[in-house]
Parts: C-alpha cells; structure tokens; sequence
C-alpha cells in the first residue's frame, strides 16, 4: 500500500473516531447570532437600570420600582436566552445533517448533560441572590457558571469551547471585583466573545 493512501486511510480512521467520541455539529454562526442577542440584551438592561440615573447610580435598586425592575430585567434575560438556545438548536440539527451526524445520539446527550449541570447549578444560585438581593453579583455568577459550563462540555465537542469557558470564568471573577461594572462584564462575555469565537469557529469548522 502507498504512503498516500496509508495516510488517507488514516485520516479517515481518525475523522470516524472523532464522529463517535465527539459532537462535532456546534455551529460557529450560532454563536455569533447569540452574541448579537446578548448585545441587544445588554442595551435594553441598561436603559431599564440606568436610563436618566448615571451609570454608577444603584440607590434606586432599594425604591418602590425594585420589582418592576427585576420583573423587566428577567423577561429581558428570558427572551435573550430563548432566541439563542432555539437559534442554537435549528443551526445545530442543519449542521449535524449536513455532516451525517445523529443530532440526538449518544455524544449530543452527554454535552447536553455536561453542560446541563453547572447551568442549572447556577440558575438556581442566580435565582437565590436575586430573591436575597444580592444583585451586585448576579453578572459574575451568570458568567463563572456558564464558563464552567463550557469547561466541562469541552471534552465532548471542539476544543476550542474550553477556551471560550476559561475567558468567561475570568470575566466573571473580574465582575466579582467590580460589582458596579457587572452589565458591562455580561455584555462582553455573552456579547463580544460569543461574536469572536463564532467567527472563528464558523471560518475553521463551518467552511
């Protein structure tokens, strides 16, 4: 047998074990969709928080409007999340199909639950310093969570997502540092790095 074809015989042993062992649909313009929602997310929060107060003006947080602000804050928060997840989901299946991958076989269920378990870890905790109103720290805990959530995912799709979860576990230590700035720190972790990485990720696996 030639070089050449030990070589491409190779790669396609290697190209099957990948198929088996790792979920390898996750699209990049996924991503890049999700950043521009967190985006627009990011602007509807901080006209409903600062809008006529000044970015460092947190005393109204303890006014009669305290509810109506948590109750526009959270449907902001859920129709974010709604539009990337189901955006998430209809590029997701296009891409597995495109690649012949099952897009609910054995390695898509085990993301599903790696990323599943600090998520909803953290959702609840959110939920709790909400309710406590520890809301100087909400941002920080969004992005330590779904950064270890990406982590933990990793081992089970591309590599490159362990990256992403570090740099958005990072941002959220720093927001923990610096409470005032916790919108900011959210609109650049879900925002400008899911924006980032899509791209890549769109130009090196989608292509």
């Amino acid at each position: 047998m030639k070089e050449n074809e030990i070589q491409d015989e190779l790669t396609s042993i290697r190209s099957m074990m990948e198929r088996s062992s790792k979920f390898i649909s996750l699209s990049g313009l996924s991503g890049v969709l999700a950043g521009v929602y967190a985006l627009i997310g990011a602007v509807c929060a901080y006209i409903i928080l600062y809008a006529g107060r000044g970015w460092h003006t947190v005393i109204y947080f303890y006014n009669n409007s305290l509810t109506a602000i948590v109750t526009s804050l959270s449907v902001v928060a859920l129709a974010v999340l709604l539009a990337s997840v189901s955006t998430g989901i209809i590029l997701t299946i296009r891409k597995a199909k495109q690649k012949g991958q099952n897009p609910w076989g054995r390695t898509s269920r085990q993301l599903i639950f790696n990323l599943a378990v600090p998520l909803v870890t953290g959702g609840i905790l959110v939920l709790i310093l909400i309710l406590r109103g520890y809301f100087g720290i909400v941002a920080s805990a969004t992005l330590i969570f779904y950064g270890l959530a990406l982590v933990n995912a990793s081992n089970i799709t591309y590599n490159d997502v362990k990256y992403l979860g570090i740099l958005e576990i990072i941002l959220g230590l720093l927001a923990a540092v610096l409470p005032g700035f916790g919108l900011l720190f959210w609109a650049i972790g879900f925002g400008v790095l899911h924006i980032v990485y899509g791209t890549i990720m769109h130009l090196k696996y989608d292509r």
